[in-house]
């Protein structure tokens, strides 16, 4: 940990202004050795939170529950220290996030003390009752008065859910006479914010099966007016154990909730524009992808004002502020009414979300509409300001994609957009953004990212469609970029091939995943799936590869028969290809091949007959395409089949990529199609997840599958 320099007359004068707002008269009588203790302490921990490297926010929420220990339990004073705070400087801007930690500690505090302070009067309140019950036949009166006078709201109902009496306090509580309320059924204060289940835990308490349960629950008053309660309700039996009343006890819990609610809200949105800010964007993204449809669509219009640093070096910051606000209330009013979230992610970028998007008509629209909407000009003061935009426009299948590379690609169509001219949209062009990524990527980082260890592998399963085995499991390199996050080998093997340094990858790719491989069959044996690694062209034409394959092989102790190295149709571009020569030899020393991708690019048919493979993957956009309502399905299929019949006329084992569905593995499964893969089977997954398939694979009999298609991966 590292802790940045901070001035010391920066630190006393923080140290004075915190003893000065604890010293204050908030109704909290300490002692001073205690307060003395209590200042020094929390005000090391929220210096500490401010200026340490990296960024330790539970310091601020510690610092923050300690003053509710201590009785700060005033919203003054977490007002006051919070504004204190926000005029602190703090590393990298993490002012909003330290307030934030604070107050949510100081407000998590709050109410575990309260729920500790309930519990005590639920406990009171259960011995009263109990000794009420056996003081009822002897003195009505004396149970009467310990109702009336306590101060929480208590209710009192039958197992039927009738109200049978209220208390002063729960009439004050509702705005209500007791002719309001005696005679109503508990049923009837629903309200559409009721927490999930809190109803079917009701039912379990009148029917016998609890005794009590405790929800944060909100209420309509008589005047209309929301209260938000604390509620416990318990259940009382007669001497037979038979339920018999429910009693309700509700504490008022509105000015915390409302206190909650605008500190999420401050946590969520910008404060200069109200938008919601780059943490709600990214919530909102990540959960189209948690278990979308397989058809589910998105669209992101990446945003980015054109010559906004002119206004703020020119005018002022004040003036680029205003700007900013008036922006962003454009786009709102604009994108808002048609369903698209509006989100700004800092400075001037911002960002329009375009769920269960119909296709790139509907997002090229949202951009032009962003256009129009900051077309005219903005009046700032005395001031008529020009301001223009350019929009990157991505619009994709959820399943093609992750929710961080649809950002990056987004951004870097927006800077396509920039570098066309400005004042314009530019669509996404899945070549175009591969091709930054990887120029990117490579240049700068690629060289030493071996070394540094950011490569990984993950591990698809390939599964039988006659029987429901895991049957192979694909290698598939991964790049754990320290600025671009993860990338898969679409982003950067194309460029590591035209550089060269796809070889010393590609060497550890197979030295990773056959030691991987050998350890599963040493673990598992038989059960063991085969381990499938594809190459590059340039891998595939290296006179190289025999002898490294050879030496992978000894020192990783891999059997070659459980080894399939896969190549594409543009390794091998005629019978006279030395590539051939290396192809023959790596089938010599026992692996087997595979033509993966079949059908992406234009086969020669007749010299296929000729290659020493013994596989063939059709490609995934042959699946893929089976459900574009464009395209006649059926005819899809009759080529699929086609491909599968073909073959195995050349006595080839046939694959199919990128099945989603149930009903495609079935129909895949009834045309002959041997393996397959795809997100119905399982996404890419680390080893540990392998393995965990692997030992709950069904020993010594077949997994039927007929009318539904393996379950794994479901």
């Amino acid at each position: 940990m590292t802790r940045a320099p901070e001035p010391s007359s920066g630190a006393e004068r923080f140290d004075e202004d915190w003893a000065r707002l604890l010293s204050g008269d908030h109704g909290t009588a300490v002692h001073p050795g205690l307060l003395d203790r209590l200042v020094s302490g929390t005000a090391g921990l929220l210096r500490r939170a401010q200026l340490d490297e990296p960024f330790e926010p539970h310091l601020a929420a510690e610092a923050g529950a300690q003053l509710v220990e201590a009785q700060f339990t005033d919203p003054i004073v977490l007002a006051r220290a919070v504004e204190l705070l926000q005029r602190q400087p703090s590393a990298d801007g993490r002012g909003p996030a330290l307030c934030g930690a604070f107050a949510a500690g100081w407000a998590a505090a709050l109410r575990e003390r309260t729920l500790r302070e309930q519990e005590a009067i639920r406990t009171a309140a259960d011995i009263a009752r109990k000794e009420a019950e056996k003081a009822l036949r002897a003195s009505e009166a004396r149970f009467r008065a310990l109702f009336e006078s306590a101060a929480i709201g208590i209710g009192i109902g039958d197992t039927d859910g009738n109200i049978l009496a209220v208390n002063k306090a729960l009439q004050e509580l509702f705005g209500a006479g007791p002719e309001d309320m005696i005679g109503r059924r508990v049923g009837d204060l629903v309200h559409p914010e009721d927490a999930d289940g809190v109803w079917d835990v009701y039912e379990e308490l009148v029917s016998g099966k609890r005794e009590y349960f405790q929800f944060d629950k909100p209420y309509y008053r008589q005047d209309g007016e929301v209260v938000w309660t604390h509620l416990t309700v318990s259940l009382i039996r007669d001497d037979d154990g038979t339920p018999q009343y429910q009693v309700a006890m509700l504490e008022d819990v509105t000015d915390r909730y409302r206190l909650q609610e605008r500190l999420r809200h401050q946590a969520t949105h910008d404060p200069l524009t109200g938008l919601p800010n780059r943490a709600a964007f990214f919530e909102r993204l990540e959960k189209l992808f948690e278990d979308p449809d397989p058809g589910a669509r998105f669209g992101l219009c990446y945003v980015d004002l054109d010559g906004f640093k002119v206004v703020n070096d020119s005018l002022g910051h004040d003036t680029g502020d205003q700007l900013l606000a008036a922006v962003a209330a454009r786009l709102k009013a604009a994108l808002n009414p048609l369903g698209h979230l509006v989100a700004r992610l800092g400075g001037d970028e911002f960002v329009v979300l375009l769920e269960n998007s119909r296709g790139e008509q509907e997002a090229v629209a949202a951009a032009k509409t962003v256009l129009k909407a900051l077309a005219g000009p903005v009046l700032i003061g005395d001031h008529k300001l020009a301001v223009g935009a350019s929009v990157g426009v991505l619009e994709r299948r959820v399943s093609t994609t992750t929710p961080g590379a649809a950002v990056r690609a987004a951004d870097l169509t927006l800077y396509r957009a920039k570098e066309a001219g400005r004042g314009r949209w530019t669509l996404f062009d899945p070549k175009e953004n591969a091709r930054a990524v990887s120029r990117y990527a490579v240049s700068v980082r690629m060289p030493a990212a071996l070394d540094r260890g950011e490569f990984f592998i993950d591990y698809q399963p390939l599964y039988a469609l006659a029987d429901g085995r895991l049957a192979a499991v694909e290698a598939l390199v991964r790049w754990r970029h320290p600025q671009l996050g993860v990338l898969g080998p679409d982003e950067f093997v194309t460029t590591a091939e035209e550089t060269g340094l796809i070889m010393p990858l590609g060497r550890w790719v197979l030295e990773q995943a056959c030691g991987q491989a050998a350890d599963w069959i040493r673990r598992f044996g038989d059960a063991a799936p085969q381990l499938n690694v594809n190459l590059a062209v340039r891998q595939a034409r290296s006179a190289a590869l025999v002898g490294d394959l050879n030496r992978i092989l000894d020192s990783t102790g891999l059997d070659p028969a459980r080894l399939q190295l896969e190549i594409t149709e543009s390794t091998v571009v005629g019978p006279e290809d030395e590539a051939l020569r290396t192809l023959h030899g790596l089938v010599e020393q026992g692996v087997s091949l595979a033509v993966d991708d079949f059908g992406t690019g234009w086969s020669n048919l007749a010299y296929l007959r000729d290659l020493p493979v013994s596989g063939l993957k059709i490609a995934g956009s042959f699946v893929g395409d089976l459900h574009d309502p464009a395209k006649d399905e059926e005819t899809g299929w009759r080529i699929v089949s086609g491909l599968v019949s073909m073959a195995h006329a050349l006595g080839l084992t046939v694959t199919a990529e990128g099945v989603e569905t149930r009903r495609d593995a079935e129909r895949l499964r009834v045309i002959g199609c041997d393996w397959a893969q795809g997100w119905h089977f399982g996404r890419p997954v680390r080893p540990s997840e392998i393995a965990r398939r692997i030992a709950e694979e069904p020993q010594g009999r077949p997994v039927a599958v007929r009318g539904r298609a393996v379950t794994h991966g479901d």
